[in-house]
């Protein structure tokens, strides 16, 4: 275990029954030197108040997805119909049926108001993870194999690979925020943790892969006062492909996910909420979807750099 060297000989074998995840053992560690009178300003001190921040980040991450979850719910209730990205087009059979939309809608948000407030996180993580996971399987990929005509075509995929992105990172958020009791179901659904930090890397390469093959049509994307739009595509594209490798890997995966987390934070900022203030009601709210959406990536980026080992 990295770290235990540091700490007082007569906290390590308390420390040592503990599931050694930094994000989850920071307040136990903190208030076991506390208890046992310890006042360090060394090595100790300073693993302690790193292993708080990482703590920190990944409730932030948690906050962000949870906000961008209850979003989805809402957005759904107010036009009746489903976002963009959470189920493919032409699904007139589902949204007229309007009270099936909104109790669909009020789950959602109830789902990201607990995700928020870290109650029960980690069943409603999983049940929120196996259903979109379930949408992906049984309705996504069958449409884009016999519906849609454009299915050899990279771009055809890419709400696909949006809506995976919430499943993965609701797997990933239910991998770090464990809960004292649990049920068969959640015995059962927690054999898909695995998937969460492997689904949402493949699917950020994937975006790193449009932003290499569609640089030209999605420069106008880019902020006017933004210089040299294609060069920023083709880094963006390298930083979202580099950094997926590199969590996948394990290869420095606490740095390069708050990176991730960071970049895309940034775009939410500088990109996505401009758009969404500019166009708040066009295409049924789209841009506050894609700023929403965006959270999202950056909440599960900022939960897997919180509970990475390096």
């Amino acid at each position: 275990m990295w770290g235990l060297a540091l700490l007082p000989r007569r906290c390590r074998p308390l420390v040592s029954r503990w599931k050694w995840r930094p994000a989850m053992c920071a307040e136990n560690i903190f208030l076991l030197l506390r208890r046992q009178n310890s006042v360090y300003s060394g090595p100790a001190n300073c693993l302690v108040t790193r292993l708080l921040f990482m703590r920190n980040l990944s409730n932030i991450g948690r906050i962000f997805y949870g906000i961008a979850i209850a979003a989805m719910g809402i957005r759904t209730i107010y036009y009746s119909d489903f976002p963009y990205m959470l189920i493919p087009p032409k699904h007139s059979w589902i949204s007229d049926h309007v009270i099936l939309v909104y109790i669909s809608g009020a789950l959602l948000i109830l789902a990201g108001a607990c995700i928020a407030f870290g109650k029960k996180t980690m069943s409603i993580s999983l049940l929120l993870g196996s259903v979109l996971l379930l949408i992906f399987c049984f309705y996504f990929i069958p449409y884009e194999l016999m519906v849609s005509p454009n299915y050899m075509h990279f771009y055809a995929w890419e709400n696909a690979a949006k809506e995976l992105v919430f499943s993965g990172g609701a797997f990933v958020i239910a991998g770090c925020f464990s809960e004292k009791s649990e049920n068969p179901l959640t015995g059962f659904l927690k054999k898909l943790l695995p998937l969460g930090t492997i689904v949402f890397s493949l699917t950020i390469i994937s975006f790193g892969i449009n932003h290499f093959l569609y640089a030209k049509e999605a420069s106008g994307y880019i902020p006017s006062w933004v210089p040299s739009h294609i060069f920023w595509m083709y880094f963006t594209g390298s930083a979202l492909i580099g950094s997926a490798i590199a969590i996948i890997f394990k290869i420095k995966p606490r740095l390069f996910a708050a990176l991730l987390g960071t970049m895309i934070f940034i775009w939410v900022i500088i990109l996505h909420i401009p758009k969404a203030i500019a166009a708040p009601i066009t295409d049924k709210g789209g841009e506050i979807t894609s700023a929403f959406l965006a959270l999202a990536y950056c909440g599960i980026a900022f939960v897997i750099a919180g509970d990475a080992k390096k």
